[in-house]
């Protein structure tokens, strides 16, 4: 017979959420004598064979401050054909496709053993995921031909219907053309001149949110149009021809490059699933962003001068890359970073990027190691049906009933600024709301969410149990858009 122990691993292995406690307190009271507050962590893209997938919008609450998702947990009226709330108590009527239920024919949402369930909308046309490439080519030719091997091996594990871009930088910074016949073609950029997200629309005649336009073709398109094209341009991708004196670092333009590369995905394709990979050999020496200036003489920041705060580019290039990644964030577009080099190159400064966009930070001696080539393939990492294992633009929202409330969360997200009534007022995390943004997410990201118990003393709780609903609503691999509802099993009950 199974213990209770074996249930709750089994909640926690099916649905990808484990709580701190597996009966809460009644009241605030009882709430303060715990010594870990309550929470749990959950994983949004929990990868499940079994997930029933349903073809059609879901089943809402009607009062406009809930809007929770019809669950095994609601009072169902099967001859009325109505079903009560189970955070707010309001009686919603069934669409009419659902007319035909009875209590031995019950739709999914209702069955108990499927606590999770994933719905697939149809809401306009399907978007294409996007890779944009942003190259250093101030390293070593036996390096960056390693590099080139490896972006040319990931092209073969890139879906056909992706677009696909090339920056590559040194002094100056490249934005290749693809498909240009005869000819390779380039906008070249000073390194050292900081552009904001107009200029770049205006030099490289962009039109805001015009996805199928000309212009914005020439930088992206779909791999199956374009392989030839890229493949070619990242072959002839040569070490940085400005030479370099003795004494001095080479000028790496690291902060316009990717300047550059959120603003061209945020003027053509906002709030589309896209990420940004950039691969650095070294710090940022020029322009916005610099970590350390050219001249060998003068030693990069060490973690005493940090502490010293006597970092003279530290504040500044922080300063910079986080706008950068709120940029970025704000549209749904992720970065990540490939640091190959045996020397630093300014993850401390950079490390926002990653953080805020849910973005991959690798960190190896060179471009040519196994550990770098390694973990590059297991971002292209396949599920059982061929498709990559990565969601973008996932929304995660919490229901709760009125015995708790939502203080917040940690993790690699945003607030999307939403206060319902089920908000805390503490806040624990990245508070004040009860939804939050990850601009891409694999079957292990994890979320940790806390909650408040905000029953008074002597208060009972309604029908003595409590009850969380997770809705996920995420672009797909395959551009469609899908909403996974969770509702937390029957461990937290409140006695």
């Amino acid at each position: 017979m199974a213990t209770f122990q074996d249930f709750i691993f089994e909640n926690e292995e099916r649905d990808g959420i484990r709580f701190s406690w597996n009966v809460w307190p009644s009241n605030r009271l009882e709430a303060t004598r715990m010594v870990v507050p309550l929470g749990c962590t959950y994983t949004p893209l929990k990868e499940r064979l079994d997930l029933p997938e349903l073809c059609y919008e879901p089943v809402l609450c009607s009062r406009a401050s809930c809007k929770a998702v019809l669950n095994p947990l609601c009072q169902v009226d099967y001859r009325a054909k109505l079903w009560v709330c189970n955070f707010c108590l309001q009686r919603n009527p069934f669409p009419p496709h659902y007319q035909g239920i009875t209590e031995q024919h019950q739709p999914a949402e209702l069955i108990p053993n499927f606590s999770t369930i994933e719905y697939t909308v149809n809401r306009g046309a399907p978007t294409p995921l996007i890779y944009l490439f942003v190259v250093d080519t101030c390293v070593e030719e036996e390096d960056l031909q390693a590099l080139k091997e490896t972006l040319q091996m990931s092209l073969s594990l890139i879906p056909q219907n992706a677009l696909v871009g090339l920056i590559s930088f040194g002094k100056m910074v490249l934005v290749h053309e693809l498909g240009a016949e005869g000819i390779s073609k380039a906008f070249v950029f000073r390194g050292n001149k900081e552009l904001n997200g107009k200029q770049i629309q205006e030099f490289l005649n962009l039109t805001p949110g015009a996805h199928a336009s000309n212009t914005s073709n020439k930088f992206l398109q779909p791999l199956s149009k374009c392989d030839m094209s890229i493949s070619d341009l990242i072959e002839e991708l040569q070490p940085d021809p400005w030479p370099v004196a003795t004494g001095k670092r080479p000028l790496r333009s690291v902060g316009v490059a990717l300047s550059i590369a959120v603003g061209l995905l945020e003027s053509v394709y906002p709030n589309c699933g896209a990420r940004v990979m950039l691969f650095v050999g070294g710090p940022g020496t020029q322009g916005p962003g610099m970590i350390v200036g050219e001249d060998l003489k003068e030693a990069i920041r060490s973690h005493h001068d940090i502490d010293k705060n006597d970092a003279p580019y530290l504040k500044k290039a922080s300063r910079f890359y986080e706008g950068l990644s709120q940029r970025a964030a704000k549209n749904g577009h992720t970065i990540d970073i490939f640091s190959a080099a045996l020397h630093q190159t300014g993850l401390h400064e950079m490390r926002h990027l990653t953080m805020q966009t849910g973005g991959h930070m690798v960190l190896a001696d060179a471009f040519a190691t196994t550990l770098f080539k390694q973990s590059y393939q297991m971002l292209f990492a396949t599920n059982d049906k061929g498709e990559h294992k990565m969601g973008f633009n996932v929304n995660v929202e919490v229901k709760t009933t009125r015995e708790l409330k939502v203080a917040g969360a940690l993790g690699p997200c945003f607030s999307l600024q939403r206060k319902t009534p089920n908000v805390s007022d503490t806040e624990i995390g990245i508070g004040g709301t009860n939804a939050w943004q990850l601009c891409s997410a694999d079957p292990t990201t994890t979320l940790a969410i806390f909650f408040e118990v905000s029953s008074q003393q002597g208060q009972p709780p309604a029908g003595g149990r409590g009850a969380v609903q997770f809705i996920s609503q995420y672009q797909h691999i395959n551009g469609t858009k899908r909403i996974r509802s969770l509702l937390s099993p029957d461990i937290g009950l409140i006695r």
